[in-house]
């Protein structure tokens, strides 16, 4: 027999379609990360400007008509008014006029990303030198010294969601990757949840207490941990449910190729391009990631939306897992493992 002959043998369909499945991830790897993050520009950017009742106005229009549109300028009220919102996350930024005198003040927040902080200084300079003006900067919310470009809150929820999937998968591996029935369904999301303690523990204690790289609630960060890492896992666990092996790729495609270019790690939301900005708070990536900022830096505000994408995809997870097992079990399925690794 030949070389040609055995491999036709022994390489099965299953088997052809599953590396044509990775070919296919590995591509979409490169086309997302590079789609996301090899042209990085501030589009729209929620702007705060400060001003005399009658230069307000005037000032926004010209903010709104730089080339590129990297701001979305809006009027507010007073300086205070302007802290108050970067802290609550509705706004990045704010120039506050100074009347009757040539420095005015920007307010950026690196907390939220210090990429994001220095091109909003680096515009509102620019901006200020065509008046013949300058300008100082006031960071509201610094990011931690020992949390370089404010990355720390996005390689946290990158290590969480990696250990959702990677337990999900391990249950898959070792135990098929179908529940047979939904008692067993049940203990798969039972030691998922208790796996997602520990791991949500092990990561706030490293970014907090250990490394200093965050500040902020350790209890916080911990909950939050849970909830992402249970979240991930268990919507593995449900596309193993629907797909069988093939469940752990869709969870790759998800969670790592989509969710981790788009979450606003290495660059914030209002720098991404429009599709990765659009789904990049849906997913567990970004949703974790902005919850973790908002801890660290921002007091603990505007973490409801976030934290309810993340209850969404723990619930559906859950959901769709017993069902599947419990449909399985009516239709009569062999209880047998399902085979984890494809012949070659």
């Amino acid at each position: 027999m030949t070389f040609l002959d055995e491999m036709k043998t022994a390489v099965t369909p299953r088997a052809a379609l599953l590396v044509i499945g990775t070919l296919v991830l590995q591509l979409l790897f490169i086309a997302s990360y590079v789609g996301a993050l090899h042209n990085p520009k501030p589009k729209d950017v929620p702007f705060g400007v400060v001003a005399p009742a009658q230069a307000a106005p005037r000032l926004a229009g010209r903010l709104k008509q730089l080339p590129g549109d990297p701001l979305d300028p809006r009027t507010v009220s007073s300086p205070a008014e302007a802290r108050r919102k970067i802290l609550d996350r509705d706004i990045d930024g704010a120039l506050i006029v100074r009347p009757g005198g040539s420095k005015d003040t920007l307010l950026v927040a690196s907390g939220g990303g210090t990429v994001l902080s220095s091109s909003l200084d680096r515009i509102i300079t620019g901006v200020e030198k065509t008046q013949r003006r300058s300008v100082r900067t006031v960071d509201v919310a610094p990011a931690s010294a020992s949390d370089f470009d404010g990355l720390s809150a996005f390689y946290l929820v990158v290590g969480w969601c990696v250990g959702g999937y990677l337990c999900a998968s391990i249950l898959a591996i070792s135990a098929g990757s179908r529940a047979a029935n939904g008692r067993r369904a049940a203990i798969r999301l039972i030691t998922m949840a208790l796996y997602s303690v520990l791991g949500g523990l092990g990561g706030a204690v490293i970014v907090g207490p250990v490394l200093g790289a965050l500040p902020g609630s350790v209890l916080g960060l911990w909950g939050l941990g849970a909830l992402v890492v249970f979240g991930v896992g268990a919507i593995t666990l449900a596309l193993q449910a629907l797909t069988g092996i093939v469940g752990i790729g869709l969870a790759v495609l998800l969670v790592v190729i989509a969710g981790n270019p788009s979450a606003g790690g290495a660059f914030p939301l209002p720098m991404l391009p429009p599709f990765w900005h659009a789904i990049g708070p849906w997913l567990p990536p970004g949703a974790g990631t902005w919850t973790a900022r908002s801890l660290a830096y921002f007091r603990g505000n505007s973490v409801t939306g976030p934290l309810l994408v993340l209850s969404g995809w723990a619930v559906v997870g859950t959901v769709i897992t017993i069902c599947m097992s419990v449909f399985r079990r009516k239709q009569g399925a062999a209880p047998g493992p399902a085979r984890a690794t494809p012949e070659i």
